[in-house]
């Protein structure tokens, strides 16, 4: 029973982990299970004391507030540094690939071109065979 360690001190209380100490009023109380915060009427969150003595719910609230709010802003700059990376190498992709497409039209349009030539110049042979100039 916590009860029996008011009027002591905070570590006595806090040996037994089912028990909360209240500072203010140098009780020794049952933690309040059911409920995350302890009532007001139990005991103030600055005076509340439960696991170690020397952290109030008020300023573990505090906190874990800020560890949290620093968690969530750290993750969001994170996501926004990811999807611009991502963003940027999307833009630097496109004129890469609009570069590989110039070059393979350029290279179909060299490939005709000397298919032409070749045409041509067996077309000027025939024509000298034809009339006896080669």
């Amino acid at each position: 029973d916590c009860r029996q360690y008011t009027n002591r001190s905070c570590e006595e209380c806090l040996k037994n982990v089912t028990c909360l100490w209240c500072a203010s009023s140098r009780r020794c109380v049952e933690y309040p299970v059911r409920r995350i915060l302890p009532p007001a009427d139990l005991c103030e969150l600055r005076s509340a004391r439960w696991g170690v003595c020397w952290v109030n719910f008020e300023a573990l609230i505090i906190a874990m507030s800020v560890v949290g709010g620093t968690i969530l802003i750290m993750l969001g700059i994170c996501c926004c540094c990811c999807c611009k990376k991502k963003s940027k190498k999307q833009v630097s992709e496109g004129p890469d690939k609009d570069d590989e497409r110039a070059a393979r039209e350029r290279e179909k349009r060299r490939v005709r071109q000397e298919e032409r030539r070749a045409e041509m110049k067996s077309r000027h042979d025939e024509i000298r065979r034809k009339y006896g100039t080669v």
